[in-house]
């Protein structure tokens, strides 16, 4: 058999174990449902009277309630399909750590499989069930938009579908290079817990940068996954503020919102009311080379880890 063979085999396999372990699914959804819930709750009204104040400050007086109600929709989406990147990348690759735990891996490595198409066979399958959970939201969230206000041009689509497949390279590498070092059904536990009820605030998805103090605001800025989340507000949102520009919102003011609701990201100064005063505001090309970057940084220490684990065999 081919290393490529045995490769495939090994990637369907790993999907496999995660389709048919039902709790892990479960678990891997929280996240998602979490926001889900918060949005419908409470949220949903706190974003409206954001948009609506940022209306007021300009004299601009909305005519077409579907546009602030895709709006707010598409903020929560964009929000929710960055968080899952991440945190349905660790909860799936939970199948290379149960290998570990159940000596699963063990059994592979006396077997003419090499440790280094062992560990691709995770990432790829890690990357492939994270990609369809996220397209499976994605469309729900589509269906909602199409329901209260669709304002997406094709492109827009387009550019989200690529956000998406970044967003879950950089979830993937990252679950991969830190759960190289679990092999504990605690320490899994505690890594999936942690990671589902922390990143969504450390990456500024559950509520806007603008509303950190300005330190904070700074240093979260310094994260990568900050801008997984800021190219996706930003192909999320463009058609609705294009539309709401076109119904004679004043151009300073579809700026304010895009400050406000981190379309535009920036490094330092302080956010006055509705807008940024001083700082360095980070172009979106400069987010995907972060992002990317970042990407390539994980990737060079998941190499380094498999090779180190390899020869230590």
């Amino acid at each position: 058999m081919t290393e490529f063979k045995k490769l495939s085999a090994l990637v369907s396999r790993n999907i496999k174990c995660y389709f048919k372990d039902k709790f892990l699914f479960f678990v891997s959804l929280i996240t998602p449902m979490i926001l889900l819930v918060l949005f419908i709750t409470f949220l949903r009204g706190v974003y409206l009277n954001s948009f609506k104040q940022i209306f007021a400050a300009f004299g601009f007086e909305l005519t077409e309630p579907r546009v602030l109600e895709g709006l707010a929709g598409s903020w929560l989406l964009s929000s929710i399909l960055a968080v899952s990147a991440v945190t349905v990348a660790v909860c799936s690759n939970a199948v290379m750590v149960n290998d570990k735990i159940e000596n699963s891996l063990n059994d592979f490595l006396i077997t003419p499989v090499k440790r280094t198409t062992l560990s691709v066979s995770y990432f790829i399958a890690n990357f492939i069930v994270t990609l369809i959970v996220e397209l499976a939201v994605l469309l729900v969230g589509f269906i909602y938009l199409a329901a209260v206000g669709w304002y997406l041009a094709f492109t827009d689509v387009l550019l989200i579908v690529a956000d998406i497949l970044c967003c879950v390279l950089f979830g993937s590498l990252l679950a991969g290079v830190v759960e190289s070092f679990i092999s504990s059904q605690g320490g899994l536990s505690a890594v999936s817990s942690l990671v589902s009820g922390m990143y969504g605030f450390i990456c500024g998805a559950y509520m806007p940068l603008s509303q950190f103090a300005d330190g904070m605001r700074s240093a979260i800025c310094c994260l990568p996954g900050t801008y997984s989340v800021g190219i996706l507000r930003n192909h999320f949102m463009s058609g609705y503020v294009n539309k709401l520009a076109e119904l004679g919102l004043p151009e300073v003011g579809a700026e304010a919102l895009k400050d406000g609701f981190d379309c535009n990201l920036t490094f330092g100064g302080a956010f006055n009311k509705i807008a940024y005063e001083g700082g360095t505001q980070i172009p979106l090309w400069a987010m995907y080379v972060i992002l990317l970057g970042a990407c390539a940084v994980l990737l060079a220490a998941y190499i380094a880890i498999v090779i180190l684990k390899n020869r230590k065999r």
